[in-house]
């Protein structure tokens, strides 16, 4: 074999182009043999190996124990996966657990829902429909003058209005008692009628021919009923007004008062007052004079054991109503009894039902002068004037005088609470506001928006012309409004933000108006000119820096056209061009 013992070609820098590793460059300049220095490299590696190796040997027992650790540990994660796989299956069965609970739970509210219903309802059927022993043995057994007898016979004419309603709707089970109370009602009208009179003894025959009834027989009567109808009404009015609520508007409810309910001390009893929304707002009081006004009395018992509780007006609708009945049917009855007509039927009447009357009219002095909530007296002037418009359609006496004392008594509580209002109104600090003055509608303006619907829609429920009393008192609460709302507007820092606030504000107050009142009212009228006036001066200010021009030109002409001035105008017409062009 031939050996070629010629040496390599050196290899220098100059022949090396893609070298860029900076040692390899240096070994080469240097003339380092690159063949030594890679055998020595491998020796070393291979003595790290080596090592390696060795010590790997060393650690045998170690890295077995903690390949079996690794196993153990794989096989625990295995466990645990396997575990929250059937935690996860199971929740999903809760899951829809709980929804199939949650729609039961649903549906067996709703069927809860419906059978309390259900059940009150019914439950208040049976007990206007049933007629207890208690009620029996009263009217049958008690005198007519006892106190029993004449709340069982308050019950009794609620089962007949009642029965007789049902009739209408062909409940079956009217025919089941009918006959009862049918019966209870002659023996009572026996009783009142007849049995609280002595019939005289013995009669002639001038005596039997006679029409008119003995004198003695008339003044028995007269003290008889006049004891019973003044102790029925003084029962009555006291266990009505207990039913009262404790809520009721205070001498603090006024349109101006602050917003913010001041926190009561936790030792305090006195209870939470109602919102002062409440006592601004009509809500469905305005029934008393439309679809409630002929409602069935309050029953004292029944409304007690339902745990209910009435407005002041819904007690007086009650007493004036059980009035006029109770008068209607007595006028007539001493009048066809008595054989009278005329004034001495009046004056007859008079004698039975003075007492009453009298005491009436004291006791709503009292209560009429604790009340605080104007909405509450006007609904109770109206009611005054649709009763007496009532028993004049029933042609029957008038009790004129009583209604007219019962109005002065509530015109004059309505002015006093008026003049209340507005003065909380002028006194009315903007700058002591527990809530800041934006350009939103101020929570005083919304009160006075929903308190003069409130009074309006009464005043157009009574079927009357608005009173010239109400008007001056509406009209005096409008001036202290606007001199609020400037006062309110003072508080904004630009001339637009007091127009739009203003304008905000008129915007409430009419939007309110039309909500609830068909007709124009002298009110709405005057609150529609207002806003017109701001918008027109809020779009003049926003245009103003635009066409300054033109409008001082249109504020120069537009009276001059309304005052014809036509030689006035020529004087102008140089400036139309200049504004063209």
């Amino acid at each position: 074999m031939k050996t070629d013992d010629t040496p390599p070609t050196p290899v220098t820098p100059s022949s090396i182009v893609d070298i860029d590793d900076e040692f390899v460059r240096a070994s080469l300049s240097s003339g380092m043999d690159l063949r030594q220095y890679s055998e020595k490299l491998e020796n070393e590696l291979a003595g790290a190996h080596q090592l390696a190796v060795d010590h790997c040997i060393e650690e045998a027992d170690k890295l077995a124990e903690l390949h079996e650790q690794i196993v153990d540990c794989e096989a625990t994660f295995a466990g645990i996966e396997n575990i929250f796989s059937t935690f996860l299956a199971e929740l999903g069965t809760v899951g829809s657990d709980m929804r199939s609970l949650q729609e039961q739970s649903v549906v067996i509210n709703q069927q809860l829902h419906n059978r309390q219903r259900v059940r009150g309802e019914l439950s208040q059927f049976v007990d206007d429909m049933v007629v207890p022993h208690t009620m029996i043995k009263g009217i049958l057994e008690k005198d007519a003058n006892d106190g029993i007898f004449l709340e069982q016979l308050h019950e009794l004419q609620h089962k007949l209005q009642f029965v007789k309603a049902q009739e209408f709707k062909d409940v079956k089970s009217v025919m089941d008692v009918h006959d009862v109370i049918e019966n209870l009602k002659f023996k009572a009208l026996e009783k009142i009628r007849f049995g609280a009179v002595p019939p005289p003894v013995a009669f002639d025959a001038a005596e039997f021919a006679a029409p008119p009834v003995p004198g003695p027989v008339k003044d028995e009567y007269v003290d008889t009923m006049s004891k019973m109808f003044f102790s029925y009404f003084k029962t009555y009015i006291s266990r009505l007004f207990k039913l009262q609520m404790t809520d009721s508007a205070t001498k603090d409810d006024l349109l101006g008062a602050d917003d913010t309910i001041k926190g009561t001390s936790f030792f305090s009893l006195k209870p939470q007052q109602r919102s002062r929304a409440t006592v601004f707002s009509l809500g469905k009081r305005h029934n008393l004079l439309s679809t409630d006004l002929m409602a069935p009395l309050i029953i004292p018992h029944a409304a007690t054991q339902a745990n209910e509780a009435f407005q002041f007006e819904s007690i007086f609708r009650s007493i004036q109503y059980a009035l006029v009945d109770h008068c209607s049917h007595e006028f007539l009855f001493v009048c066809d009894f008595f054989m009278v007509n005329g004034q001495s039927g009046v004056d007859l009447f008079t004698q039975v039902m003075g007492k009453s009357i009298a005491h009436l009219i004291k006791t709503f002095e009292e209560r009429i002068a604790a009340n605080y909530d104007a909405i509450s007296l006007f609904l109770c002037i109206c009611l005054c004037t649709k009763y007496c418009e009532l028993m004049d359609d029933r042609s029957v006496v008038s009790i004129d005088g009583y209604w007219d004392n019962i109005a002065k008594m509530l015109w004059y509580r309505l002015e006093a609470i008026m003049n209340s209002h507005n003065e909380s109104v002028r006194n009315l600090d903007v700058k002591k506001l527990s809530t800041p003055i934006d350009t939103r509608p101020h929570y005083v303006i919304r009160r006075y928006a929903e308190f003069t619907c409130a009074i309006l829609v009464c005043s157009d429920l009574s079927g009357k012309k608005t009173d010239n009393r109400l008007q001056a008192l509406l009209n005096g609460q409008q001036a202290e409004i606007e001199g609020l709302l400037n006062r309110l507007a003072t508080a904004l820092k630009t001339k637009k933000e007091k127009l739009v606030f203003q304008i905000n504000n008129y915007d409430i107050i009419l939007t309110v108006l039309d909500e609830k009142l068909q007709g124009e009212t002298k009110e709405r009228t005057s609150f529609w000119e207002l806003q017109q006036t701001k918008i027109n001066a809020y779009v003049e200010e926003v245009l103003y820096p635009h066409f300054h021009s033109l409008i001082q030109f249109v504020n120069e002409c537009e009276p001059l056209i309304d005052q014809n001035h036509s030689q006035l105008l020529k004087r102008h017409t140089g400036k139309v061009m200049q504004l063209v062009s």
